[in-house]
């Protein structure tokens, strides 16, 4: 079940490694994405190594990838330890000019420290005790795992921190957040919440609400772990049991990162997150120079477009992770993307022929630095056998996937020598730069009190980040500690968890000529997901120029409408009936039911901006598509017309179209421009490059 693909990059004779600790400068624009394969040496025979770094080097890799689960080979027994059989490898990766990104391995601690210290296993909600013989099954709340693994981690950074033809790290593998119940993880929950609280029961009473229902604690330490399966369990309570979580994936990475960083002053440091939008660890270990994501799109999801559109996948999934893996720091990669077909899906179909070059070009499109697949070989013993490599299983033979890398990979030499720099981009493309402002909070918050079992946060965003994309819109998913006035637009969906300052950041926003999309579900809720103690949702009134009366919830099977402009909308999730204030404008209207005439969808002038608000989430995304429309129209902001399936975006003063589309799209090239790669009519999982 393998899922994660890795960092580095470069040729060794033309990389422009910076010595600097600059973020930015870790890559050289010039290249405009490096390409890497990851590597085990420790799965096969190594008088097979130097065939195999060959074959790498000839298809045109350059970078790989090691030790990412290999802590067994590496201390064999506890405090002993053997590099040498990977110095060998690095000695013959470097003869072939391939830079090594190396791992920490800490996703597959070796039998003896299971056996050994069984304390540091995982423990599952039901009393489930993980065990050896899978991977990730150790404690991240464990202070003698930590211990062990940065034993381990040190050895490895003391090694390899000054060998030039390591140009990077990689931590752990995937690592996710854990719901942990392992007794160090309640003791760290306890820790946790008084640091939070400042020692103060009353406090953590206060937030938590635990009055109702006698649920007050006299001290922290009769606090447990909270049973999330556990009907009506304390939100609030959970919501902070989440921030924890999220903190100890955060913590256990960032010192990590800060070890190696003692002995390796000149590599990079990162790690590979899956794509996960409602864990919220993704960017939380600052010291991380940057982060990186691995990304599978044919699984047997059905996910695609037409009868066989999962053999290409979701047209949106590499564009939305590249949209948020890339305002973390401003620069990212794909440390994973699948070469063929895989094993654990729940159907793994082939790839359609060109999917594969299809994702590489999306993942170049939204700005990576580099892009590696798992994995070189396909292996031929373990849980990943089905798992297709850039070569077979008799170790040369190149897989359908492992040419379109290799053509792929020969397309970006070409395009190397029509380099501009990064920032190059029409006035066009920029004016129509949108932010979308996340906060992990307000999705934990929700999930436990949906209050209408159709009700689905991400879907709610989607709505509005699928239409930014046929817009052709430059779209960033940021947080609230990065500027908001760097953006012409700015969308807060369901923002539901609010506070002074931040309503005052959005005023200020919004009246130095910031135009700001409020939806349902905005301002319900202090930090600490309780009501505020004033009628409801009125902390945005006065920003939103409207008050909100009531919400409703409908049956799935029997939707409401809005009206819009002589157009109706179905939806049933959630709906709030709308109270404008004078010079507020109405948009859109509930029709059908008690309410009818209420307005659902208001926006108002305030200072140099405007204040959009959606009070509604439409059944099908087609509302918030038109309100979008009809406001950049409003705005004068230029976009495109974009059909679901193709996007496009621009980077190094290059055009990039892509085509998930089920038949050929027709892209009217922009007067004056030069086809690179391509031709004007793309066929489905085609890519148009123009300059």
């Amino acid at each position: 079940m393998k899922r994660f693909c890795l960092l580095s990059f470069c040729l060794f004779a033309s990389i422009l490694f910076s010595f600097s600790q600059n973020k930015k400068a870790w890559f050289s624009d010039k290249d405009l994405i490096q390409t890497g394969v990851y590597y085990y040496p420790e799965h096969w025979n190594e008088s097979q190594w130097e065939k195999d770094f060959k074959q790498m080097h000839d298809l045109g890799f350059e970078f790989t990838h090691f030790a990412e689960f290999a802590w067994a080979q590496l201390e064999p027994e506890e405090g002993k330890y053997d590099f040498a059989w990977l110095d060998r490898a690095v000695a013959l990766a470097a003869k072939y000019k391939l830079k090594v990104v190396m791992c920490t391995s800490t996703a597959t601690p070796p039998v003896w420290l299971s056996r050994k210290y069984p304390e540091i296993l995982l423990k599952q909600e039901d009393g489930t005790v993980l065990d050896h013989g899978s991977r990730q099954h150790a404690s991240f709340a464990s202070p003698l795992y930590r211990e062990l693994s940065f034993k381990m981690i040190e050895k490895l950074a003391q090694h390899y921190g000054n060998d030039l033809r390591i140009v990077g790290w990689q931590l752990d593998n995937e690592p996710a957040v854990q719901f942990d119940f392992n007794p160090k993880a309640e003791l760290r929950y306890r820790d946790f919440l008084r640091k939070k609280y400042n020692n103060d029961i009353k406090a953590l009473n206060d937030a938590w609400g635990t009055a109702f229902w006698s649920e007050q604690y006299s001290s922290f330490d009769e606090i447990t772990l909270p049973k999330m399966r556990q009907m009506f369990m304390n939100h609030h309570q959970i919501l902070d049991y989440c921030r924890f979580a999220a903190e100890q994936t955060n913590s256990f990475l960032n010192e990590q990162c800060l070890l190696i960083k003692k002995y390796a002053k000149n590599q990079w440091v990162t790690t590979n997150y899956i794509p996960n939008y409602e864990e919220g660890h993704i960017g939380g270990s600052k010291d991380l120079d940057f982060v990186s994501y691995t990304r599978y799109m044919v699984y047997g999801d059905n996910e695609g477009i037409g009868r066989r559109g999962y053999r290409v996948g979701n047209p949106l999934r590499i564009a939305y992770a590249n949209d948020f893996f890339r305002p973390v720091n401003g620069t990212y990669g794909v440390m994973e993307l699948q070469p063929g077909q895989v094993n654990w899906g729940g159907i793994n179909p082939q790839p359609l022929p060109g999917a594969v070059r299809l994702w590489l070009w999306s993942v170049f499109a939204g700005g990576s630095d580099f892009v590696c697949t798992y994995r070189y070989r396909q292996p031929l013993y373990g849980t990943e056998q089905y798992h297709y490599g850039i070569v077979g299983t008799d170790g040369i033979t190149v897989t359908p996937g492992g040419k379109e890398y290799q053509q792929f990979m020969q397309e970006v030499k070409q395009l190397r020598k029509e380099y501009s720099p990064r920032e190059n981009k029409p006035k066009e493309y920029i004016a129509r730069k949108t932010a979308i402002l996340y906060n992990y909070d307000n999705s934990w918050s929700i999930e436990r009190q949906k209050q209408n079992q159709t009700w689905n946060t991400m879907a709610h965003v989607e709505k509005y980040y699928r239409q930014l994309k046929a817009f052709g819109a430059p779209v960033d998913f940021i947080t609230e500690d990065k500027d908001f006035s760097a953006y012409p637009v700015m969308i807060a969906p369901a923002y539901q968890l609010v506070d002074d300052a931040l309503i005052a950041r959005w005023t200020e926003y919004v009246k130095n000529g910031g135009n700001l999309i409020l939806t349902c579900r905005t301002g319900h809720k202090d930090r600490s997901g309780r009501l505020f103690e004033a009628p409801f949702r009125s902390k945005i009134d006065n920003l939103a120029g409207n008050k909100m009366d009531f919400y409703d919830l409908l049956l799935p099977q029997d939707p409401g409408t809005v009206a819009m402009d002589g157009k109706s909308y179905p939806w049933n999730t959630w709906g709030e009936m709308l109270i404008p204030d004078k010079g507020t404008e109405v948009w859109a209207n509930y029709t059908g039911e008690f309410y009818e005439g209420k307005p659902a969808v208001t926006m108002r002038h305030l200072g140099k901006g405007t204040v959009t608000y959606v009070g509604v989430d439409s059944k099908d995304g087609s509302l918030e598509k038109d309100v979008l429309t009809k406001l950049y129209a409003e705005l004068k902001i230029p976009v495109m017309n974009l059909p679901y399936g193709v996007t496009m975006e621009y980077r190094n003063g290059l055009g990039i179209v892509l085509n998930y589309f089920d038949r050929p799209y027709e892209f009217q090239l922009p007067k004056g421009s030069k086809v690179l790669i391509g031709e004007t009519t793309i066929p489905t999982a085609g890519v148009l490059v123009f300059k």
